[in-house]
């Protein structure tokens, strides 16, 4: 059992901080989207600010292990979470826009099914390319 719990350390941690995340989006999603008179796209927009930020640490920290030597490999690490996070923000969008504005839906539950969606496809991302151990063989 602690074997396979090694093996799987990062999917579990991702998991566990990939349900942090998504409470972040999904509270202030609410929160935005529940008191203010703006558009539930502003307030995704917004959700979506203060989950990537959260989840570029947690993952980078705990998740991926994931070490820097210079200034300049944070910067271009923090740069591909952006860039690939911003992708699936546009997933998001779209998702929320046939969800809400096409279909109908609840504005909630649509965001709970969308975020669903993306943690599956950031998880690829971060994994496979984001925090990709390069050079480094890991025990």
């Amino acid at each position: 059992m602690k074997s396979l719990i090694k093996k799987n350390q990062a999917i579990i941690l991702y998991l566990v901080f990939g349900v942090l995340t998504t409470v972040v989006n999904i509270g202030v999603f609410d929160l935005f989207n529940t008191y203010t008179n703006w558009n539930y796209q502003i307030s995704n927009g917004i959700a979506w600010v203060a989950s990537v930020l959260v989840a570029f640490f947690t993952n980078k920290l705990w998740v991926f292990s994931s070490g820097y030597t210079t200034w300049r490999a944070f910067w271009r690490e923090l740069g591909s979470f952006f860039f690939f996070r911003l992708l699936t923000y546009f997933m998001d969008v779209a998702i929320m826009w046939v969800g809400i504005s096409l279909m109908d839906q609840n504005e909630l539950l649509v965001k709970i099914v969308d975020n669903v969606i993306v943690v599956v496809v950031n998880y690829i991302f971060s994994k496979l390319i984001i925090f990709r151990q390069r050079g480094i063989k890991k025990d």
